[in-house]
């Protein structure tokens, strides 16, 4: 029988001994291996898109991006790895799971409940992956690559997001960033706070500040931010008006 390939495995804790003691732990186990570790959620999601890692066992409370929201983040990749959360609270296991978590670690962790994680992940498949990704809970940030840095987006700065060519552009408070999301997965996760009014065009709802048409009955639409005029297609016009009214 071939041997399994061992786990690459990524560890993500602002706490230097946890990461020691994770290292040691994983020392013992066969098909272990630790590829990388990260100091924050914005590190861990970086690092994953450079090294082929097929788990992340990772700390929630760190500081920048704390380890649920990043979690969401991992879980949206075309090839996401698979989350254990090592923690020392028991409160955030529901939040965990909501954002995807395989499993819920807690701290001091024992090697052998390590070792049954891991073996939990072998058995992942890329259906988990899927019903994983449409249970997650819809992230607060965005992220943009800017060469080997990654920005963070707040979702509450956004005002729009236009499609050109391979990537989308999301335009907001403080300028326009490439992101690697499409419009149609933007929609999905944001429909509660987005609109498409044109195939290749999401606007946030609230940004919306007046409905125009020209002496040719052309739609268009003006942001609150002083943006536009975005142009409004002739099958997103009545979704518009009726999303306006509610608003």
């Amino acid at each position: 029988m071939t041997e399994a390939p061992a786990l690459r495995i990524l560890i993500t804790d602002d706490e230097a001994p946890a990461r020691r003691r994770l290292r040691e732990m994983l020392a013992e186990i066969d098909g272990a291996d630790v590829v990388g570790e990260a100091v924050d959620g914005r590190e861990a999601i970086a690092r994953v898109q450079e090294l082929a890692v097929d788990v992340v066992l990772m700390d929630i409370a760190m500081p920048v991006m704390d380890g649920l929201e990043a979690a969401r983040h991992l879980v949206r990749l075309e090839q996401p790895p698979a989350v254990i959360f090592c923690t020392a609270y028991d409160a955030h296991a529901l939040a965990a799971f909501e954002a995807g978590a395989l499993d819920y670690l807690l701290k001091p962790i024992r090697g052998e409940r390590l070792g049954q994680a891991l073996a939990r992940v072998r058995r992942f498949s890329a259906a988990d992956a899927d019903k994983l990704r449409s249970t997650t809970r819809a992230r607060s940030h965005l992220s943009a690559r800017l060469g080997g840095s990654l920005r963070l987006i707040p979702l509450a700065d956004v005002h729009y997001f236009v499609a050109e060519e391979k990537y989308v552009v999301v335009h907001h408070a403080n300028g326009a960033d490439l992101i690697e999301d499409s419009l149609k997965a933007l929609e999905e996760e944001f429909s509660d706070r987005l609109l498409r009014v044109h195939r290749s065009c999401l606007v946030v709802c609230d940004e919306i500040a007046q409905l125009d048409r020209d002496s040719e009955g052309h739609a268009s639409i003006r942001l609150r931010s002083g943006a536009g005029p975005l142009e409004v297609s002739r099958r997103c016009l009545a979704g518009l008006r009726e999303r306006l009214k509610h608003l």
